[in-house]
């Protein structure tokens, strides 16, 4: 973007926003504004505890399950074995999930819907008493969701920063201990400086009132498999991406260690006439992390974004071939759940088999953290690819 233009933009932006210094220029510009206020991090009163927290998820041989889909996007799970959209159903299948014995050897964080945070099994045992048990921290999807975003190539933004400080207090009352908030990018709408800059900023308000309340935030700016782009492309928007989120972090004052990344992995676009081996997509996704993520920052935990089971697990696998600054591991939904939907067809006598399959991803998921997984044994359905053009939680 050409610096007059930049320039005004900012200009705009900090307008929008009351006049506050949001969308400053970026430090070593050479259209830089000709006053800065510098950001330092200040130690908040839960600093210590989100530290731990991060550090807890961000352990060997562990990552996150997420099972934060809204009720209208589980229902579509469930509509996929022939189930209806029910409460009944979705806390069926969410028990199913959550009580799954030894799931703590390989889970260290499972982040829920709303509506699960506050349920419990048909015993009555809280949900986050379940996953405590098992040593998994209990985390919650707070965002409101992605709305058009107006003046912008038919792009979005993420709306749920209002009343976020007095849902977050209530939700760690509840026993959640981390967050997330997801917004996407797309490539194939540009994307423009915008979008762009309007999902740093909401990324960075989250984090910072997420560790005003004690939740750890996880920080997700997912750019979409959508497009036929190569992943050079691919590399050079999530560079952009990530450059600007980091600089909106560090401007609301958010602790770095006290946070978790959920990016996407630097693949081509989903119909690219070329797929990128596992190697390739290692190479240029740390590529990209060592060039935009601080050392501070203690855990890498990727989407899978449609991906099929053994690709989401094979490229994890590849990128710790060799040691990283920070935890690399996964924070997946359909990589982790699509054979356990299978499995269970919504009937009681499948739960044991469901939880096994589950057992099953997360345990291969587990080694690819460690760098030691093999696809050897892994069937058909695994590999089978969920990309859905479009796609929406």
């Amino acid at each position: 973007m050409a610096c007059s233009s930049m320039v005004k933009f900012n200009a705009a932006a900090s307008s929008w926003i009351g006049g506050q210094h949001s969308f400053n220029q970026r430090s070593g510009s050479a259209c830089r504004l000709p006053s800065r206020r510098v950001s330092v991090i200040r130690a908040g009163s839960y600093t210590d505890e989100l530290v731990k927290t991060a550090k807890s998820i961000a352990s060997p041989g562990r990552g996150i399950l997420a099972i934060d889909e809204s009720n209208a996007t589980c229902g579509k799970r469930l509509a996929s074995i022939g189930l209806d959209n029910t409460e009944t159903n979705r806390q069926a299948y969410r028990q199913l999930l959550l009580t799954t014995p030894g799931l703590g050897e390989y889970i260290s964080g499972a982040i829920l819907f709303e509506e699960t945070l506050y349920q419990s099994t048909t015993n009555g045992k809280k949900f986050v008493d379940c996953l405590r048990d098992e040593n998994i921290v209990p985390g919650i999807k707070v965002d409101k969701g992605l709305v058009p975003l107006p003046g912008s190539n038919n792009e979005s933004w993420c709306q749920g920063l209002d009343g976020l400080a007095s849902r977050s207090a209530e939700y760690y009352k509840q026993g959640a201990r981390f967050a997330k908030w997801r917004t996407v990018v797309s490539i194939p709408c540009g994307p423009s400086a915008l979008a762009v800059k309007e999902a740093a900023w909401g990324l960075a308000r989250y984090a910072a009132i997420s560790q005003d309340n004690g939740l750890v935030p996880i920080v997700e700016p997912e750019i979409l498999l959508d497009g036929d782009h190569p992943i050079e492309r691919t590399l050079e928007v999530a560079e952009q991406v990530w450059s600007e989120v980091f600089y909106y972090l560090a401007e609301n004052n958010v602790v770095f260690e006290g946070i978790l990344l959920k990016p996407s992995m630097v693949t081509p676009g989903a119909e690219h006439k070329e797929k990128a081996s596992p190697e390739t997509i290692a190479k240029y996704t740390l590529t990209m992390l060592k060039r935009r993520v601080p050392p501070a920052v203690p855990g890498i935990m990727f989407l899978s974004g449609g991906q099929s089971e053994v690709e989401a697990t094979l490229n994890l696998n590849a990128m710790n071939q060799s040691p990283n600054p920070w935890h690399v591991s996964f924070s997946y939904a359909r990589a982790l759940q699509n054979s356990v939907l299978k499995t269970w067809l919504g009937r009681p006598e499948n739960v044991e088999a469901a939880q096994k399959a589950l057992l099953v991803r997360a345990k291969a998921n587990s080694l690819a953290q460690l760098g030691k997984y093999s696809a050897e044994d892994e069937g058909e359905d695994a590999k089978k690819g969920m990309f859905v053009k479009g796609y929406t939680y």
